[in-house]
């Protein structure tokens, strides 16, 4: 009965999370390209990675104190932080069930190596954020490795162990890896739809550390503003919209806006490395349109607005 009750609740909260893209999915249908997996093993790698990722995000969404998420109310103020936080679990433990069903002896080390990443990651986000200690870019990076690279990493990870293709993908991984979470950081910021899926610059609600703030706080060390914004944790759109002009004064947006031009010229570059790839390609492009041009509404009704001169 308890059982039945789980996975009635855990399919529900999976469900209330669910992006449209898919864009993981999509991800490990590019790489297969390369990769040749069978499909019912490719089939059930898909399912493994999507499951941790929804599930990570009914957790993340907790952690972070959210209030939206794809437009609509989070779980956990629908459902209860303990049912959340026990449903998430279940979810991780039932994807290392469905691991167990590759019938391959390094797929279960493969998975929690993966995990632990994740984790040490967030662990990481949260300890800054929670410290108020802003870190370097370097630092930052290098969570992002783990935090978001960790999936990616778990996918692509797998599917190896089904391949005889076996080049040293990581690089190629590390860079679609940073691509996306700064990627995910600037719209945060800067996208109208994203503030209407999650809530307006949740980020500095949150009093996160992200990619554009960290530029702005360490190219203008002798101004305080933004770390008294993040340490305040204010849902004062104004004080928000301040912020943001802020960002884009001192040019943390542009050097975002570059970061992610450099970051796609290298992945091109890598994918050029390892013979082309069309699917992963088509979808980098598509990303980068998203990120680089849908994405700066909020800054443009910032700059018709008027405003104080920031100093």
């Amino acid at each position: 009965m308890a059982a039945a009750h789980l996975d009635v609740l855990s399919s529900l909260l999976l469900f209330s999370v669910l992006s449209g893209k898919q864009v993981r999915t999509k991800l490990s249908q590019a790489f297969n390209h390369w990769l040749n997996v069978p499909e019912d093993k490719l089939q059930v790698i898909i399912e493994v990675t999507e499951m941790l990722h929804n599930a990570s995000l009914l957790i993340d969404d907790i952690e972070d104190s959210s209030k939206l998420r794809r437009g609509f109310p989070v779980a956990h103020s629908i459902y209860g932080v303990p049912s959340v936080i026990n449903s998430a679990n279940y979810v991780y433990f039932l994807g290392l069930e469905k691991v167990l069903t590759l019938e391959h002896p390094e797929a279960v080390h493969v998975f929690t190596r993966q995990l632990l990443e994740l984790h040490r990651g967030q662990g990481l986000d949260i300890h800054w954020r929670d410290t108020y200690t802003c870190p370097s870019e370097d630092e930052y990076r290098g969570m992002v490795l783990q935090k978001t690279g960790g999936l990616f990493g778990l996918a692509v990870g797998l599917m190896q162990l089904f391949s005889h293709w076996k080049p040293d993908l990581k690089p190629l991984l590390d860079t679609l890896g940073l691509f996306f979470q700064i990627r995910d950081d600037y719209a945060n910021l800067n996208s109208t739809e994203y503030s209407e899926n999650k809530s307006f610059c949740e980020d500095l609600t949150e009093g996160k550390f992200s990619f554009p703030t960290i530029h702005a706080i360490w190219s203008r060390p002798e101004s305080t503003q933004v770390q008294n914004i993040l340490r305040q944790r204010t849902e004062n759109e104004d004080i928000k919209r301040y912020c943001v002009d802020y960002l884009e004064k001192v040019g943390s947006f542009a050097y975002t806006r570059q970061t992610l031009l450099d970051l796609e010229a290298e992945a091109y570059r890598l994918i050029a490395e390892l013979g082309g790839n069309p699917e992963l390609e088509a979808l980098l492009q598509h990303l980068s349109r998203m990120s680089l041009y849908e994405n700066q509404s909020i800054t443009n009704v910032n700059n018709c607005m008027s405003r104080n001169t920031i100093i």
